[in-house]
């Protein structure tokens, strides 16, 4: 017999209802923006003020793109590039204090410092040691000017090894961008996306295995930079971002491109 009209109803015909009337999730990813389906493979922003990286589709990307906006959020750029020269060689990365053999630098805007992180069997871990010697680093080394605050990195890898790699010599000139002293520990240094280094920490944190992450880690770690070596591309002495050439251009530029 059905209840009088008027009458409450029970919770369980509520909890039927709303059940029954909710729609069909809509399958597959969606942008963190606007909820508009972004694809598998889709790009990301940053926000700047937790650091969260957020799945975007095309259209809200293209929005954060320009360097010089003050915005919350950032577009991290697909971009991938290698020296000419060592920047970074084993005397630098000493000073830096980092206490494994793989990190990514990259320039915290909302903090004004540089921070460097390392991967391990907790994933992203940022180290605590000074990086004082960021600042004399990049005065020897003017070309690492071209990684963009908060979306881009230098991320690089310390292994040891022979000291010539893909056709250079032990300097590093040539085609390769892996450096060493023909005996001593081997640099790999290149400029890539802030989200393929979390990319890369969080695989290593699945197959991190004892105190050097055991040998799956370093095959994953290998293959990585493999991919990012064929993606490289020599980077320019004048390549500069639009907020540096805002910033060049005096206070006024740098306003108008809000």
């Amino acid at each position: 017999m059905s209840a009088p009209a008027g009458a409450p109803r029970s919770p369980a015909a509520a909890l039927l209802r709303v059940t029954r009337d909710r729609p069909e999730p809509v399958p597959g990813e969606r942008c963190d923006l606007c909820a508009a389906p972004s694809g598998a493979e889709h790009q990301h922003v940053v926000d700047l003020e937790s650091r969260r990286l957020m799945c975007c589709c095309r259209a809200c990307y293209l929005l954060f793109t320009d360097d010089g906006a003050r915005l919350r959020y950032r577009a991290v750029p697909d971009r991938y590039l290698r020296f000419d020269r060592l920047p970074l060689d084993a005397r630098a990365w000493d000073a830096l204090g980092i206490p494994v053999g793989l990190a990514f630098l990259f320039r915290n805007s909302a903090q004004d410092r540089t921070v460097a992180f390392y991967p391990g069997p907790a994933g992203a871990t940022e180290s605590e040691l000074p990086l004082d010697a960021w600042a004399s680093l990049v005065a020897d080394a003017p070309e690492l000017a071209v990684v963009r605050p908060d979306v881009e990195a230098l991320l690089v890898r310390r292994t040891e090894g022979p000291g010539r790699a893909d056709g250079g010599d032990a300097k590093g000139n040539g085609d390769g961008d892996r450096y060493g002293d023909g005996d001593g520990p081997e640099i790999s240094c290149h400029v890539v996306p802030i989200d393929a280094c979390y990319e890369l920490a969080g695989r290593l944190r699945t197959l991190w295995r004892g105190f050097d992450g055991g040998r799956e880690a370093r095959v994953a770690m290998d293959s990585f930079f493999e991919r990012v070596r064929a993606r490289s591309r020599p980077a320019r002495p004048d390549e500069r971002t639009t907020l540096e050439a805002a910033e060049a251009a005096g206070p006024a530029a740098a306003e108008g491109s809000v």
